[in-house]
């Protein structure tokens, strides 16, 4: 049984009000998509690695992947309008290579400081349970909009019942090919892994996630991610 990754990468980085898709952002000269890549090339868990790109950018990623020795890189294909898409346009790809019960690892190539344990964290609860959600707690009081009066609130959420979802998300290939195949089937467009399981009327299995294992999607994640560098430079000096 083989363990490959999805990274996606299709978005045009609008919230970060930069001309540079965010994911391909230098940071001390490295683009971020390299970070995430880096990452999953290390961990020793992994087979292969499949990114869903946006268009245009694919001869670029794959000179970053050769530059920096990103070996487990098995294709490149291209992004679509909405991540639900772009994922599906991977699993297509790894369709031609995987088999069902291969696992698949679905991660956001710009959650940049994923860690070797969140990794492996997944891939054990997934073996254990089938699938696995990298999640972390809710410390913040959680207030629903008012539909009439969106500016305010009358309803809080116990946020002890509440759980945040990252990724990396693990499938087996053939049950997510079989929720991304319904979901084509009822006109379900824009929902992530997490959401097509409870549609469905299945359990997500948490496994652990991190407060670091944050999306780059603004200029304040941006500096928090080139802090969060430098501090682990620090610490290895």
């Amino acid at each position: 049984m083989a363990n490959f990754v999805i990274l996606t990468a299709g978005g045009v980085g609008s919230r970060m009000s930069n001309e540079i898709p965010k994911q391909f952002i230098n940071v001390n000269d490295k683009p971020i998509i390299v970070y995430t890549l880096e990452a999953f090339q290390r961990h020793p868990g992994i087979d292969g690695i499949v990114v869903s790109c946006l268009q245009g950018w694919e001869p670029i990623l794959g000179a970053y992947a050769r530059e920096f020795g990103i070996t487990k890189l098995k294709a490149i294909v291209p992004g679509g309008e909405t991540g639900q898409q772009s994922i599906y346009n991977a699993l297509s790809k790894i369709r031609e290579f995987g088999k069902d019960d291969d696992f698949v690892i679905i991660h956001d190539g710009n959650r940049a400081f994923v860690s070797q344990e969140i990794i492996s964290n997944a891939l054990g609860v997934a073996e254990a349970k089938g699938d696995a959600v990298a999640c972390i707690p809710c410390v913040e009081v959680i207030a629903k909009r008012d539909a009439k009066d969106p500016d305010t609130s009358k309803v809080t959420i116990d946020r002890d019942s509440l759980e945040r979802t990252q990724t990396p998300h693990v499938f087996h290939l053939g049950d997510i090919l079989e929720l991304h195949e319904w979901a084509k089937k009822n006109g379900v467009e824009t929902a992530a892994a997490p959401e097509l399981l409870t549609l469905r009327g299945r359990a997500i299995h948490f496994s652990p996630g991190d407060e670091t294992n944050f999306k780059i999607t603004t200029q304040s994640d941006l500096k928090m991610f080139k802090a969060l560098l430098a501090a682990k430079g620090a610490k290895n000096e």
